[in-house]
Protein backbone atom coordinates (compact mmCIF):
# COMPACT_ATOMS: atom_id res chain seq x y z
CA UNK A 1 0.00 0.00 0.00
CA UNK A 2 1.20 3.49 -0.90
CA UNK A 3 -0.57 5.98 1.34
CA UNK A 4 -1.20 9.57 0.27
CA UNK A 5 -4.46 9.90 2.17
CA UNK A 6 -3.37 11.99 5.14
CA UNK A 7 -0.30 12.98 7.12
CA UNK A 8 -2.34 11.92 10.16
CA UNK A 9 -1.92 8.33 8.96
CA UNK A 10 1.88 8.51 8.97
CA UNK A 11 3.83 6.84 11.80
CA UNK A 12 5.54 8.56 14.70
CA UNK A 13 9.06 9.66 13.86
CA UNK A 14 11.62 7.41 15.60
CA UNK A 15 13.36 10.32 17.35
CA UNK A 16 10.08 11.43 18.89
CA UNK A 17 9.15 7.92 19.93
CA UNK A 18 12.61 7.47 21.46
CA UNK A 19 12.21 10.69 23.43
CA UNK A 20 9.14 9.22 25.13
CA UNK A 21 10.97 5.96 25.81
CA UNK A 22 13.92 7.84 27.30
CA UNK A 23 11.79 9.53 29.97
CA UNK A 24 9.75 6.42 30.73
CA UNK A 25 11.50 5.59 33.98
CA UNK A 26 11.07 6.62 37.57
CA UNK A 27 8.60 9.23 38.78
CA UNK A 28 8.01 12.87 37.93
CA UNK A 29 5.46 15.51 38.84
CA UNK A 30 2.09 15.28 37.12
CA UNK A 31 -0.28 17.68 35.37
CA UNK A 32 2.40 19.66 33.57
CA UNK A 33 4.78 20.37 36.43
CA UNK A 34 7.44 17.83 35.42
CA UNK A 35 11.10 18.64 34.84
CA UNK A 36 10.55 19.11 31.09
CA UNK A 37 7.95 21.85 31.49
CA UNK A 38 10.39 24.71 32.03
CA UNK A 39 12.63 23.45 29.23
CA UNK A 40 9.67 23.50 26.87
CA UNK A 41 8.66 27.06 27.74
CA UNK A 42 12.23 28.26 27.31
CA UNK A 43 12.58 26.40 24.02
CA UNK A 44 9.46 27.97 22.51
CA UNK A 45 10.45 31.43 23.73
CA UNK A 46 13.84 30.92 22.13
CA UNK A 47 12.18 29.75 18.90
CA UNK A 48 9.89 32.76 18.66
CA UNK A 49 12.33 35.27 20.15
CA UNK A 50 9.81 36.71 22.58
CA UNK A 51 7.76 36.06 25.68
CA UNK A 52 4.98 33.60 25.01
CA UNK A 53 2.71 31.37 27.04
CA UNK A 54 2.86 27.73 25.94
CA UNK A 55 -0.06 25.39 26.55
CA UNK A 56 0.73 21.80 25.48
CA UNK A 57 -2.27 19.86 24.22
CA UNK A 58 -3.02 16.64 22.39
CA UNK A 59 -5.38 17.77 19.61
CA UNK A 60 -5.59 20.66 17.21
CA UNK A 61 -9.31 21.01 17.86
CA UNK A 62 -8.58 21.69 21.53
CA UNK A 63 -5.92 24.25 20.60
CA UNK A 64 -8.29 26.04 18.24
CA UNK A 65 -11.23 25.89 20.63
CA UNK A 66 -9.28 27.25 23.59
CA UNK A 67 -7.71 29.96 21.40
CA UNK A 68 -11.15 31.12 20.29
CA UNK A 69 -12.36 31.03 23.90
CA UNK A 70 -9.47 33.31 24.90
CA UNK A 71 -10.00 35.84 22.13
CA UNK A 72 -13.76 35.82 21.58
CA UNK A 73 -16.58 36.39 24.07
CA UNK A 74 -19.77 34.36 23.87
CA UNK A 75 -21.42 37.28 22.07
CA UNK A 76 -18.49 37.74 19.68
CA UNK A 77 -17.81 36.83 16.06
CA UNK A 78 -14.90 34.94 14.50
CA UNK A 79 -14.08 35.55 10.83
CA UNK A 80 -12.75 32.52 9.00
CA UNK A 81 -12.63 30.96 5.54
CA UNK A 82 -15.65 28.81 4.57
CA UNK A 83 -13.39 25.77 4.23
CA UNK A 84 -11.40 26.37 7.41
CA UNK A 85 -11.06 23.51 9.86
CA UNK A 86 -12.83 25.44 12.62
CA UNK A 87 -15.79 26.01 10.31
CA UNK A 88 -16.32 22.54 8.81
CA UNK A 89 -14.30 19.93 10.71
CA UNK A 90 -14.52 20.59 14.44
CA UNK A 91 -18.12 19.68 15.26
CA UNK A 92 -18.90 23.08 16.79
CA UNK A 93 -15.94 22.96 19.20
CA UNK A 94 -14.97 26.66 18.79
CA UNK A 95 -18.58 27.67 19.44
CA UNK A 96 -18.75 25.28 22.39
CA UNK A 97 -15.50 26.40 24.03
CA UNK A 98 -16.33 30.09 23.57
CA UNK A 99 -19.82 29.68 24.99
CA UNK A 100 -21.63 30.40 21.74
CA UNK A 101 -19.50 32.74 19.62
CA UNK A 102 -20.58 33.06 15.99
CA UNK A 103 -18.37 31.91 13.11
CA UNK A 104 -18.73 34.14 10.04
CA UNK A 105 -17.21 32.78 6.85
CA UNK A 106 -15.37 35.17 4.54
CA UNK A 107 -14.79 33.84 1.02
CA UNK A 108 -11.59 33.84 -0.96
CA UNK A 109 -9.76 31.93 -3.65
CA UNK A 110 -7.29 29.11 -2.97
CA UNK A 111 -8.50 28.63 0.60
CA UNK A 112 -7.52 32.14 1.71
CA UNK A 113 -9.71 34.84 3.22
CA UNK A 114 -9.80 37.89 0.95
CA UNK A 115 -8.70 40.74 3.21
CA UNK A 116 -10.55 43.32 1.09
CA UNK A 117 -13.79 41.35 1.48
CA UNK A 118 -13.24 41.18 5.23
CA UNK A 119 -12.60 44.92 5.36
CA UNK A 120 -15.85 45.65 3.53
CA UNK A 121 -17.72 43.43 5.97
CA UNK A 122 -16.19 45.17 8.96
CA UNK A 123 -16.87 48.60 7.50
CA UNK A 124 -20.55 47.72 7.39
CA UNK A 125 -20.72 46.15 10.83
CA UNK A 126 -21.95 47.88 13.95
CA UNK A 127 -25.05 49.48 12.47
CA UNK A 128 -27.31 47.19 14.51
CA UNK A 129 -25.47 47.79 17.77
CA UNK A 130 -26.06 45.16 20.41
CA UNK A 131 -28.30 43.22 18.01
CA UNK A 132 -25.30 41.82 16.14
CA UNK A 133 -22.32 39.75 17.25
CA UNK A 134 -19.26 41.76 18.23
CA UNK A 135 -16.37 41.40 15.75
CA UNK A 136 -13.62 39.80 17.83
CA UNK A 137 -11.23 37.46 16.00
CA UNK A 138 -9.77 36.75 12.58
CA UNK A 139 -8.78 33.08 12.22
CA UNK A 140 -6.29 32.22 9.48
CA UNK A 141 -5.34 28.67 8.51
CA UNK A 142 -1.63 28.29 7.71
CA UNK A 143 -1.24 26.21 5.53
CA UNK A 144 -4.77 26.59 4.18
CA UNK A 145 -7.16 23.73 3.57
CA UNK A 146 -6.32 24.09 -0.13
CA UNK A 147 -2.62 23.54 0.50
CA UNK A 148 -1.67 27.17 -0.09
CA UNK A 149 0.33 29.50 2.15
CA UNK A 150 -0.40 33.06 3.23
CA UNK A 151 2.53 35.31 2.31
CA UNK A 152 4.01 37.75 4.82
CA UNK A 153 2.41 40.60 2.88
CA UNK A 154 -0.99 38.95 3.19
CA UNK A 155 -0.50 38.35 6.91
CA UNK A 156 0.50 41.96 7.48
CA UNK A 157 -2.64 43.14 5.68
CA UNK A 158 -4.69 41.24 8.25
CA UNK A 159 -2.53 42.73 10.99
CA UNK A 160 -3.51 46.19 9.78
CA UNK A 161 -7.19 45.25 9.68
CA UNK A 162 -7.05 43.69 13.14
CA UNK A 163 -5.44 46.80 14.59
CA UNK A 164 -7.96 49.10 12.92
CA UNK A 165 -10.97 47.21 14.25
CA UNK A 166 -9.56 45.93 17.54
CA UNK A 167 -9.60 42.25 16.60
CA UNK A 168 -7.40 39.35 17.65
CA UNK A 169 -5.59 37.27 15.03
CA UNK A 170 -5.58 33.52 15.54
CA UNK A 171 -3.54 31.21 13.32
CA UNK A 172 -4.51 27.57 12.93
CA UNK A 173 -1.04 26.14 12.34
CA UNK A 174 -1.78 22.43 12.12
CA UNK A 175 0.76 22.41 9.26
CA UNK A 176 2.72 25.43 10.46
CA UNK A 177 6.08 23.74 9.82
CA UNK A 178 5.19 23.17 6.16
CA UNK A 179 4.21 26.83 5.80
CA UNK A 180 7.37 28.06 7.49
CA UNK A 181 9.58 26.02 5.17
CA UNK A 182 7.76 27.51 2.18
CA UNK A 183 8.04 31.07 3.45
CA UNK A 184 11.73 30.68 4.23
CA UNK A 185 11.57 33.00 7.25
CA UNK A 186 11.94 32.47 10.98
CA UNK A 187 9.05 31.58 13.25
CA UNK A 188 8.84 35.08 14.74
CA UNK A 189 8.42 36.79 11.38
CA UNK A 190 5.68 34.35 10.36
CA UNK A 191 3.68 34.86 13.56
CA UNK A 192 3.75 37.66 16.12
CA UNK A 193 5.81 40.03 13.99
CA UNK A 194 3.08 39.69 11.36
CA UNK A 195 0.31 40.35 13.85
CA UNK A 196 -0.56 36.86 15.12
CA UNK A 197 -1.80 36.91 18.72
CA UNK A 198 -2.49 33.19 19.18
CA UNK A 199 -1.03 30.21 17.33
CA UNK A 200 -2.31 26.65 17.30
CA UNK A 201 1.07 24.97 16.81
CA UNK A 202 0.74 21.57 15.19
CA UNK A 203 3.13 18.62 15.47
CA UNK A 204 0.99 15.48 15.11
CA UNK A 205 0.67 15.75 11.32
CA UNK A 206 4.45 16.11 11.05
CA UNK A 207 5.87 13.24 13.09
CA UNK A 208 4.52 13.46 16.63
CA UNK A 209 2.23 10.89 18.23
CA UNK A 210 -0.25 13.31 19.82
CA UNK A 211 1.29 16.69 20.54
CA UNK A 212 0.07 20.18 19.77
CA UNK A 213 0.47 23.48 21.60
CA UNK A 214 -1.41 26.72 21.91
CA UNK A 215 1.06 29.61 21.84
CA UNK A 216 -0.17 32.94 23.20
CA UNK A 217 1.95 35.90 22.11
CA UNK A 218 -0.32 38.69 23.31
CA UNK A 219 -0.55 38.89 27.13
CA UNK A 220 -4.02 40.43 26.79
CA UNK A 221 -5.34 36.99 25.83
CA UNK A 222 -3.46 35.03 28.49
CA UNK A 223 -6.49 34.67 30.76
CA UNK A 224 -6.89 31.54 32.88
CA UNK A 225 -5.47 29.51 30.01
CA UNK A 226 -4.67 26.50 32.18
CA UNK A 227 -8.16 26.42 33.64
CA UNK A 228 -9.63 26.39 30.14
CA UNK A 229 -7.44 23.41 29.31
CA UNK A 230 -8.57 21.61 32.45
CA UNK A 231 -12.25 22.33 31.82
CA UNK A 232 -11.83 21.07 28.26
CA UNK A 233 -10.58 17.72 29.54
CA UNK A 234 -7.14 18.18 27.99
CA UNK A 235 -4.98 18.42 31.11
CA UNK A 236 -3.13 15.12 30.76
CA UNK A 237 -1.86 13.78 34.08
CA UNK A 238 1.36 12.42 32.56
CA UNK A 239 1.96 15.57 30.55
CA UNK A 240 5.70 14.90 30.44
CA UNK A 241 5.12 12.55 27.51
CA UNK A 242 3.60 15.42 25.52
CA UNK A 243 6.44 17.72 26.56
CA UNK A 244 9.00 15.14 25.45
CA UNK A 245 7.41 14.91 22.01
CA UNK A 246 7.49 18.66 21.47
CA UNK A 247 11.08 19.02 22.66
CA UNK A 248 12.24 16.23 20.35
CA UNK A 249 10.19 17.74 17.53
CA UNK A 250 12.04 21.05 17.82
CA UNK A 251 15.47 19.57 18.55
CA UNK A 252 18.04 20.12 15.79
CA UNK A 253 15.30 21.52 13.51
CA UNK A 254 13.76 18.07 13.14
CA UNK A 255 10.32 19.60 12.57
CA UNK A 256 11.55 21.75 9.68
CA UNK A 257 13.50 18.92 8.09
CA UNK A 258 10.46 16.64 8.20
CA UNK A 259 8.22 19.32 6.70
CA UNK A 260 10.81 20.11 4.04
CA UNK A 261 10.81 16.50 2.88
CA UNK A 262 7.01 16.42 2.70
CA UNK A 263 6.91 19.67 0.72
CA UNK A 264 9.59 18.45 -1.66
CA UNK A 265 7.67 15.27 -2.44
CA UNK A 266 4.51 17.27 -3.14
CA UNK A 267 6.35 19.65 -5.46
CA UNK A 268 8.09 16.77 -7.24
CA UNK A 269 4.74 15.14 -7.92
CA UNK A 270 3.13 18.40 -9.06
CA UNK A 271 5.99 19.30 -11.40
CA UNK A 272 5.87 15.82 -12.90
CA UNK A 273 2.15 16.22 -13.63
CA UNK A 274 2.14 19.67 -15.23
CA UNK A 275 2.29 18.32 -18.78
CA UNK A 276 0.06 15.30 -18.21
CA UNK A 277 -3.19 15.80 -20.14
CA UNK A 278 -5.13 13.68 -17.65
CA UNK A 279 -4.22 15.81 -14.62
CA UNK A 280 -5.54 19.23 -13.68
CA UNK A 281 -3.87 20.81 -10.64
CA UNK A 282 -6.56 22.83 -8.87
CA UNK A 283 -4.47 24.96 -6.52
CA UNK A 284 -0.88 26.18 -6.35
CA UNK A 285 1.21 23.50 -4.64
CA UNK A 286 2.89 25.46 -1.87
CA UNK A 287 3.24 22.91 0.92
CA UNK A 288 2.54 19.19 1.25
CA UNK A 289 -0.96 18.86 -0.23
CA UNK A 290 -1.96 18.45 -3.87
CA UNK A 291 -5.52 18.79 -5.13
CA UNK A 292 -6.10 17.55 -8.65
CA UNK A 293 -8.84 16.49 -11.02
CA UNK A 294 -8.42 13.15 -12.80
CA UNK A 295 -10.61 10.97 -15.00
CA UNK A 296 -12.75 8.74 -12.79
CA UNK A 297 -11.42 5.67 -14.59
CA UNK A 298 -7.89 6.70 -13.65
CA UNK A 299 -8.90 7.20 -10.02
CA UNK A 300 -10.44 3.73 -9.97
CA UNK A 301 -7.31 2.28 -11.56
CA UNK A 302 -5.06 3.87 -8.94
CA UNK A 303 -7.20 2.52 -6.12
CA UNK A 304 -7.06 -0.95 -7.62
CA UNK A 305 -3.27 -0.62 -7.63
CA UNK A 306 -3.44 0.00 -3.86
CA UNK A 307 -2.74 3.74 -3.87
CA UNK A 308 -4.58 5.40 -0.99
CA UNK A 309 -5.84 8.98 -1.22
CA UNK A 310 -8.92 11.02 -0.39
CA UNK A 311 -11.72 11.49 -2.92
CA UNK A 312 -12.84 15.06 -2.30
CA UNK A 313 -16.53 15.09 -1.30
CA UNK A 314 -18.93 16.81 -3.67
CA UNK A 315 -16.32 17.16 -6.42
CA UNK A 316 -16.43 14.49 -9.11
CA UNK A 317 -12.97 13.41 -10.17
CA UNK A 318 -11.17 15.49 -7.53
CA UNK A 319 -8.69 13.87 -5.17
CA UNK A 320 -6.43 15.15 -2.42
CA UNK A 321 -2.92 13.80 -2.05
CA UNK A 322 -1.04 14.49 1.17
CA UNK A 323 2.71 13.92 1.36
CA UNK A 324 4.31 13.42 4.76
CA UNK A 325 7.74 13.09 6.33
CA UNK A 326 7.32 9.33 5.87
CA UNK A 327 6.47 9.47 2.17
CA UNK A 328 9.18 7.59 0.31
CA UNK A 329 10.48 9.08 -2.91
CA UNK A 330 10.01 5.65 -4.49
CA UNK A 331 6.29 5.75 -3.63
CA UNK A 332 5.95 9.19 -5.18
CA UNK A 333 7.68 7.95 -8.33
CA UNK A 334 5.41 4.89 -8.42
CA UNK A 335 2.36 7.16 -8.30
CA UNK A 336 3.75 9.33 -11.10
CA UNK A 337 4.50 6.29 -13.24
CA UNK A 338 1.04 4.81 -12.65
CA UNK A 339 -0.62 8.02 -13.81
CA UNK A 340 1.71 8.41 -16.79
CA UNK A 341 0.92 4.88 -17.95
CA UNK A 342 -2.83 5.53 -18.07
Amino acid sequence: MKNFRSDNEAPVHPDIMQAMVDINHGFDESYGYDHLSRQLNERFQQLFGCWCEVLPLTTGTAANGIAIALSTPAYGAVYCHPNSHINVDECGAPEFFSGGAKLISVPGEQGKIECDVLNRHLENSGHHGEHESLPSTISLTQCTESGTVYSLEELKAFKKTAKQYGLAVHMDGARFANALVTLGVDAAEATWQSGVDLLSFGATKNGAMMAEALIVFNPAYNKQIKRLRKRAGHLISKMRFVHAQLLAYLDNDLWLNLARHANQQARFFAESMRNNRHVQLLHPVEANEVFCRLPVDLINDLEQRDFKFHRWPGEKGVIRLVFSFATRASDTRSLIEAIDRF
